[in-house]
């Protein structure tokens, strides 16, 4: 059964994206002041007395606007009337119906689609009473409600978006790979969305920093359903502004917490930046696997992939671990392997090994290279033991946590991989004394 497409439309600074919070129930769009803040269009699965259905988030729609940014915001919105099964129209109860309304509307009835008017902002009764004056856009269902405190007829909206939808359990499923595209501004992360898609879901501009918020995408491989997340580009903290693009980078963090890979896109041209290390690191932080994708690869002439890699064990080799991939967003070069190598870091995320065998492989390199002693003390390992997935995380139960070095972590972590691979994948250590919980 086709789940219900809701897109939600309408001038700049109506409340578009509070709204969208509302009816989520969580602050997943960026709300601001600022017109034109929501620049793609955003998808969010949302939940009403147990019917589900799809919501839209779109860019502001000015017509008549020469302005690049707008045209595409505006071509945005129109995909979205496309692609919904209803329309609510979000107009302003406080300031009253505006021109650009009428032009909107005009333009929503060609679309032949179903569509409420949503009149946001009535705080008051006087501003419930003025709502009826949006009756003169000629559709039928005009709803006045408060999006910024959940007051008034937000109920009332929600029952009719859901009144021909069918009640579903929870039907989550945690198996599909969740696939965060990552970096800096203008590494080409939605020039890659937009290929793998194979449509302008994102909008693609030289301007850094036009994806401001994250964008899911389910997408279908080779009979597997994967998730894309496009996010807004990371940026060193001293050249973010406070406020909207704080958000943004902070919703980029939590997509990447939030995923099972991370493909960290690096534009090949520039290579591997000290801010394309740290979000590596975030990477590690957060237990997510790691693709490093150099894109723009068609633009690489006579230099080995080889060396690039070399590159990266000289100057991180804290990233020898992740997979690497040389792609072309441009050309599609080598792209459909995103999926098949996410498909692999996830395995290797989820990868068990056995007890025996891994006590096997750390006693093995206890002989090969024991512990240095410290006052006449030599560390221990009693028994290790594999305690977790997504990441791998591995315990051992030792005399004592003083005796152990970071050298000699490193050393049975190296051990670890070479034994069992885990490629793609950060791993985890944790050590215990005997009786600690």
């Amino acid at each position: 059964m086709k789940t219900k497409t809701v897109a939600i439309v309408g001038r700049p600074n109506v409340g578009k994206s509070t709204l969208v919070n509302r009816i989520v129930g969580e602050r997943k769009s960026i709300v601001d002041d600022t017109p034109g803040v929501t620049r793609d269009r955003i998808y969010f699965d949302a939940i009403w007395q147990s019917k589900p259905f799809i919501l839209i988030d779109t860019g502001g729609i000015i017509t008549n606007d020469e302005d690049e940014f707008v045209k595409n915001i505006f071509a945005q919105a129109k995909i979205a009337v496309d692609e919904a099964d209803l329309i609510l129209f979000v107009v302003d109860a406080k300031s009253g119906l505006n021109p650009y309304d009428n032009d909107i509307a005009n333009i929503l009835r060609q679309s032949k689609k179903p569509v409420i008017v949503v009149a946001n902002k009535a705080d008051s009764s006087n501003e419930f009473t003025f709502a009826d004056e949006f009756y003169t856009l000629g559709f039928d269902e005009v709803v006045p409600l408060s999006a910024l405190h959940g007051s008034g007829g937000v109920g009332d909206l929600l029952d009719l978006i859901t009144k021909d939808i069918e009640k579903l359990p929870d039907t989550k499923d945690d198996s599909i790979i969740k696939i965060a595209i990552a970096g800096k501004p203008n590494a080409g992360k939605s020039s890659i969305l937009n290929n793998l898609l194979n449509e302008q879901r994102a909008i693609v501009s030289d301007i850094s920093g036009t994806t401001r918020d994250s964008i899911n995408s389910n997408v279908i491989y080779d009979n597997e359903e994967f998730i894309l997340i496009d996010t807004a580009g990371i940026r060193k903290k001293s050249k973010v502004d406070y406020g909207i693009e704080a958000f943004a980078v902070d919703r980029a963090l939590k997509s990447i917490k939030e995923a099972d890979v991370t493909l960290l896109v690096i534009d090949a041209k520039e290579g591997l930046s000290d801010q394309d290390k740290k979000i590596a690191q975030s990477c590690e932080e957060y237990g997510c696997g790691l693709i490093v994708a150099f894109n723009k690869w068609d633009l690489i002439k006579n230099v080995q992939t080889h060396k690039i890699e070399q590159q990266i064990e000289k100057e991180a080799p804290f990233l020898n671990y992740a997979k690497k991939i040389f792609i072309s967003a441009k050309t599609g070069q080598r792209l459909n392997q995103i999926f098949e190598i996410a498909r692999e870091v996830q395995k290797e995320r989820t990868k068990k090994v056995q007890t025996s065998t891994l006590n096997k492989i750390i006693n093995e390199a206890l002989d090969l290279n024991p512990p240095s002693s410290d006052k006449g003390r030599f560390l221990k390992i009693y028994y290790s033991a594999q305690s977790g997935i997504k990441p791998p995380q591995f315990t051992f139960f030792v005399n004592s946590k003083k005796l152990l070095k970071d050298s000699y972590k490193r050393y049975l972590m190296k051990k670890i991989r070479e034994a069992f691979g885990f490629f793609g994948t950060p791993v985890r250590m944790s050590f215990k004394e005997k009786g600690e919980k």
